[in-house]
């Protein structure tokens, strides 16, 4: 005879088991990320028939199509509501052509500064000529607005018509008491780490809420994070989002100019460049007239087009949350065809761009095939966005969360992947570019520590990578937003590869034809990272809540609205 308080107990344990959560998968349970599949995709997306892939051009339509074809292969659904792959995305295009270079007087005096050389100009006004007629050069500082860190570089001075020169990066604040230039002030900005203040768009965004007519940013490589050479591909085609005003209240003149150069017109000022940026790097400062003008004119060929994000979907296997999303995303452009390298014999002219951004599309593409088959079903729906123009500025996925195709207020996260994947073999470290941000660096920790790996901060904060890829548009708009970068401890390798290799890559091959598919990459480390992507994407579609943004979060009071309407 069955003992009756047992057969109630088991009962009860069976009801309660039924009840509890079921544990996730395991990264041992889930498929594996096939790196023979993902070197094709790299192959195809950064040959020379796809000619850089720059919006607007034949290299956009091959990369369109055979991501659709990849995304129809594996058995996903056009993303579109409206039963296509596509959101389309209008951009217009604008090259600029200068009638002469930047010209510069002071007291009957007169200086120029080459175009390209010295002075990389361009301007979002779409009008098929700009002019800036003896505006008055004023030294801002580093052109920062911040309240909450009581600084204002522009003190009480009109700049309406004039053009401002600015520094780039944050204010380079020292720690009370430190002569140490690295030694910055933690509780002022991000003390290392930049913010969005430091970045170039925020600069040229402040002049145009200002009134200016013209700003000029001082490169250093140090505090940019990136060579001259860089600056100097932004005197091409730039796109931008087609706006009802045409853009007709930014500055007419967004430019760079070298440090040489700048350090030249400071001297002819009468004033010192390095003094005036100590000066600047404290609260006190207040913008210098240099008792200069500055005259600039340039032409600029317009078209307009619809370039395309291209978006598959799986749809969630639960009725109840398959109206909930998760976004993996990955921008498919690059840099199109261009000036070749100086000193390159082959005179190659095509940017490629391998790493940037064919090996994070590459990621996504094999991500969604192998979550399209796993088991158990995602319970809700998976997005995956290759989104246009990230290199002209972050436009398609900036479109995409002011247009959104699904809620907002409903997207979980957005995990987002750009050149990002360790390409030189295996490592111990995963960096998260924002470490600390949101609870997906805690679904990435627990995955991560399944393959005896551990979570490291970025380790260049200086360069303001957060705010410099396709997850920023989501975090703007409250989605929780995961990037991370490749790791720097290498397994087998001696100490110092990693960090040698990320400095050679930006030296070299960033933003440069030379981005190319390498012979000896080792993708065993991408297949990793790959598949920790692929682990937290998966999780956060089968998990009890959202994830949020961790307390202090400059992105959580957005969210919070969001969620409470």
């Amino acid at each position: 005879m069955i003992n009756r308080r047992l057969l109630l107990l088991a009962v009860a344990c069976a009801s309660a088991c039924s009840s509890a959560p079921p544990k996730p998968l395991t990264l041992a349970q889930m498929p594996e990320i096939s790196t023979a599949m993902a070197l094709a995709d790299i192959t195809k997306l950064s040959s020379d028939e796809f000619e850089g892939r720059l919006p607007g051009s034949k290299g956009e339509q091959l990369a369109v199509e055979y991501i659709t074809k990849q995304f129809v292969a594996s058995g996903l659904v056009p993303g579109n509501p409206d039963g296509t792959w596509i959101q389309k995305v209008p951009l217009v295009g604008l090259t600029p052509e200068a009638e002469g270079p930047l010209t510069v007087k002071k007291d009957g005096r007169t200086l120029t500064f080459k175009v390209e050389d010295e002075f990389v100009p361009f301007s979002k006004q779409v009008t098929d000529e700009v002019k800036l007629e003896n505006s008055e050069l004023v030294f801002a500082g580093y052109g920062v607005q911040a309240p909450e860190f009581q600084w204002d570089d522009f003190k009480g001075v009109d700049l309406k018509g004039k053009t401002i020169v600015v520094l780039v990066n944050d204010p380079q604040v020292l720690t009370a008491g430190s002569t140490d230039p690295k030694d910055l002030d933690s509780s002022v900005f991000g003390g290392k780490r930049m913010t969005y203040y430091g970045r170039w768009t925020y600069k040229y965004e402040k002049a145009a809420e200002l009134g200016a007519a013209g700003c000029i940013i001082v490169h250093e490589t140090e505090y940019a994070g990136y060579g001259f050479n860089v600056v100097q591909g932004f005197g091409g085609e730039r796109f931008d989002l087609v706006t009802p005003n045409k853009n007709m209240n930014r500055a007419k003149i967004e430019s760079w100019m070298s440090l040489e150069a700048a350090t030249r017109m400071f001297k002819a000022a009468g004033l010192d460049y390095q003094a005036l940026k100590a000066q600047a790097a404290t609260r006190a400062f207040k913008p210098v007239p240099l008792g200069m003008t500055a005259s600039f004119a340039l032409k600029q060929k317009m078209r307009t087009i619809d370039s395309q994000n291209v978006i598959g979907k799986i749809t969630g296997s639960d009725p109840a949350l398959r109206n909930e999303y998760v976004v993996f995303s990955a921008h498919w452009d690059h840099l199109g065809v261009g000036p070749a390298k100086k000193g390159d014999a082959k005179k190659d002219m095509i940017y490629n761009g391998a790493s940037d951004n064919a090996s994070g599309t590459a990621a996504m593409l094999e991500i969604a095939r192998q979550l399209k088959h796993i088991s158990p079903a995602p319970k809700r729906t998976l997005l995956f966005i290759a989104v246009t123009a990230e290199e002209q500025g972050l436009l398609g996925s900036q479109y995409y969360a002011q247009n959104p195709l699904y809620p907002l207020d409903k997207t979980l996260a957005d995990i987002n992947v750009d050149d990002n994947l360790p390409m030189w073999g295996r490592t111990k470290d995963v960096i998260v570019i924002g470490l600390g941000a949101s609870d997906l660096d805690d679904y990435l920790r627990d995955a991560a520590a399944e393959q005896g790996r551990t979570l490291t901060p970025d380790a260049e904060p200086e360069k303001g990578l957060y705010y410099r890829s396709d997850h920023f548009n989501f975090a703007k708009v409250g989605v929780p937003a995961l990037d991370t970068d490749d790791g720097v401890d290498y397994i087998g390798k001696p100490a110092g590869f990693g960090k040698a290799k990320k400095d050679e890559y930006t030296q070299n091959d960033y933003h440069s034809p030379s981005d190319e598919v390498k012979p000896d990459w080792d993708m065993t480390g991408y297949a990793e990272e790959a598949k920790l992507l692929m682990a937290v994407g998966y999780r956060i579609a089968q998990a009890e809540k959202f994830p949020e943004w961790k307390p202090g979060n400059e992105f959580k009071a957005i969210r919070d609205r969001a969620i409470k309407k």
